[in-house]
């Protein structure tokens, strides 16, 4: 093995200030922050991004330039714990709307916070648990071979600070102008939020949206995945809407059921979007996860038997401060309370049997998670084809045993929904504990951050999927909930034979060509399912970013000013969201809207938009 010797910043017999009062109260806020603003963004376009770098610059900026102190180790902690809020949120807001969903329907009751708080608080404290056995075989005995690029970025970052301080300033000022968008747009309405020219000749439209977050999304991709997802965007919108145009003009074609011509006139191209194209691109999605799922096999066997024996050969106990770790003995009764609280509490539906696959399921993918993290970053980690699978098995057995209707459907969404969270949580602490082993961490006060990161964000994913439900409702236009809608398909798919298939079918033959032709499946077909206005926004976010890296920006860095700002007009527009819809729970929306008197339309919005391009390109070149 290429094990590396590592010599941490902070040597092993030396205790500076970890696991403060400072640390965790700061972690905590963040985890809130980033976990809402994270949650808002994914329900919104069915993607986040990582909190780690503008979570360890913030806590720079506020620990080192306000507070006066100088730990190095505290400013991790805070990032530790506030990392954890984005990852229970990437997980959470892939399965859990599902209930919401059949719960306007009338099929259920609709979950209360009790049932979603437990949801993500027995997965978030089952990746964490799974993940710390497998420190030792990933990280340090995996050191030099597994990079975990987030993790080293963030390491990196840290020791600038040391340096040359922290560039807190410019996270702060992405999230007051992202802040001072929205409420334009979606507060005071002067303006609206999708830019869209009918092409009627190929009945189709061109369009995009002026939000700040979806061109910092695209930012921080970079312009190759962007490039990908307006590819696929393409497909949708100018071949297969225009074929489907073209050829089925007079025809009724299931799920739709007028004409498609009359669909068209009635409602236009969204609606043809929305009747066919949404399921060609569920289509590519599951195929395009799964198939990444499987090219990974050989990884994930490789991963999970070297990952056993690390465990046999190694106590997971140190006697120095760098190779602590909690307990086996308190990791298997956390892991044991949490799968008797999956089985027995009244508020999770599910049987002795889903206890059991979300052992084995959670165990198994919690490896696959952490190894992937490390090679690939959390970006590439296959989570969606995780959860697919999970998904699918999970609908097959119990259908099997006879568990079927709406009651064998909530099992396999709450099944799913831990699995899901187990593996997004398993990631980011794996990502966590190498900037902590770079860095000369103790790993146990890391962990023990985690669970505390992922204790205070469970309570504010479910007060923010409420919020949102009662201002919006999932599955509308300001909430597609794009992920958690294609989970819903393939369950009830599954459970009751109602899908499209033939629409299905395209989508899975569209991916597999794209396979062939060696290009990534899942941003193409992530382009494909959303939205075009979406998809466009990304887009123009990248072209800034491969315009910023001509200019001479740090390409290669993620901690640049360019991808901090982004960050923070993602958390900021996340925020205001999070406002909007409380002024909307609380009737006091239209207090603020004064769309009436003032309305500047298209030229509106393509004055912001000018303006939003503008302070992001000014911000991406910006000379530290």
């Amino acid at each position: 093995m290429n094990k590396k010797e590592h010599k941490p910043y902070v040597p092993a017999n030396k205790d500076i200030p970890e696991f403060t009062l400072t640390s965790v109260v700061m972690g905590a806020l963040l985890a809130v922050i980033f976990g809402a603003a994270n949650a808002y963004l994914g329900l919104r376009v069915g993607m986040t991004v990582s909190a780690s770098i503008p979570a360890a610059v913030i806590s720079m900026g506020v620990i080192r330039v306000l507070l006066k102190r100088d730990s190095i180790l505290e400013s991790n902690m805070v990032q530790t714990i506030g990392s954890a809020g984005e990852s229970l949120a990437a997980g959470a807001i892939f399965t859990i709307p599902v209930l919401f969903f059949w719960a306007n329907e009338g099929k259920m009751n609709l979950p209360n916070m009790l049932t979603i708080t437990l949801i993500a608080l027995c997965g978030g404290i089952l990746g964490i648990l799974f993940m710390v056995p497998l420190r030792r075989a990933l990280i340090v005995k995996e050191h030099g071979v597994l990079p975990y690029p987030e993790g080293t970025a963030c390491a990196d970052v840290l020791l600038a600070g040391e340096e040359k301080g922290g560039s807190a300033n410019t996270v702060f000022v992405g999230m007051g102008i992202a802040a001072i968008f929205k409420f334009i747009v979606d507060g005071l309405k002067v303006a609206v939020g999708t830019i869209s020219i009918p092409i009627r000749a190929l009945k189709t439209e061109l369009s995009t949206e002026v939000y700040p977050a979806l061109l910092g999304v695209g930012y921080i991709c970079g312009p190759k995945i962007a490039s990908y997802m307006l590819a696929g965007g393409v497909i949708g919108w100018f071949v297969l809407i225009p074929a489907i145009a073209v050829f089925g003009a007079e025809t009724i074609l299931y799920p739709g059921t007028d004409t498609i011509t009359q669909i068209y006139e009635a409602k236009g191209a969204n609606a043809l979007w929305s009747n066919y194209i949404r399921y060609i691109g569920a289509g590519a999605v599951a195929a395009g996860g799964l198939i990444s799922l499987i090219k990974s096999l050989p990884l994930i066997v490789t991963t999970f038997v070297e990952a056993l024996k690390g465990m046999k050969s190694e106590k997971t106990e140190g006697t120095i401060r760098t190779e602590r770790d909690l307990s086996i003995r308190t990791i298997l009764l956390g892991v044991l309370i949490m799968v008797l609280s999956i089985w027995l509490l009244p508020q999770l539906p599910v049987s002795l049997l889903g206890a059991l696959l979300v052992v084995v399921f959670g165990f198994f993918f919690a490896t696959v998670s952490s190894r992937m993290v490390g090679l690939v970053g959390s970006s590439n980690n296959p989570i969606s084809g995780m959860t697919i699978a999970t998904l699918l098995f999970a609908a097959l057995c119990l259908k099997t045993v006879g568990d079927v209707g709406i009651h064998g459907m909530i099992g396999a969404i709450a099944i799913s929904s831990v699995i899901c969270i187990v593996a997004a949580m398993a990631g980011d602490v794996s990502q966590d504990l190498k900037t902590g082993f770079l860095l000369g961490a103790t790993p146990k006060r890391q962990q023990i951050g985690e669970l505390i990161g992922v204790v205070i964000s469970s309570f504010t994913i479910g007060s923010v999927m409420l919020l949102f439900n009662s201002a919006w409702g999932f599955g509308s236009t300001e909430l597609s909930a794009p992920q958690a809608t294609l989970m819903k398909m393939i369950v009830e798919g599954v459970m009751n034979n109602n899908l499209p298939w033939a629409l299905i079918f395209i989508g899975i033959f569209i991916a597999i060509s794209i396979e062939i032709l060696g290009i990534p499946v899942l941003p193409v077909a992530i382009g494909l399912y959303l939205p075009l206005e979406l998809s466009t926004a990304i887009m123009i976010g990248g072209l800034i970013r491969l315009w910023a890296d001509k200019k001479g920006s740090d390409k290669n860095e993620e901690s640049s000013s360019g991808v901090l700002f982004c960050s923070g007009l993602i958390a900021g527009e996340g925020l205001v969201g999070i406002l909007l819809a409380i002024f909307a729970v609380v009737n006091v929306a239209d207090w603020f809207d004064i769309s009436s008197t003032i309305q500047t339309g298209v030229w509106g919005s393509l004055v912001l938009l000018a303006i939003l391009i503008f302070c992001i390109g000014k911000a991406a070149i910006k000379k530290e």
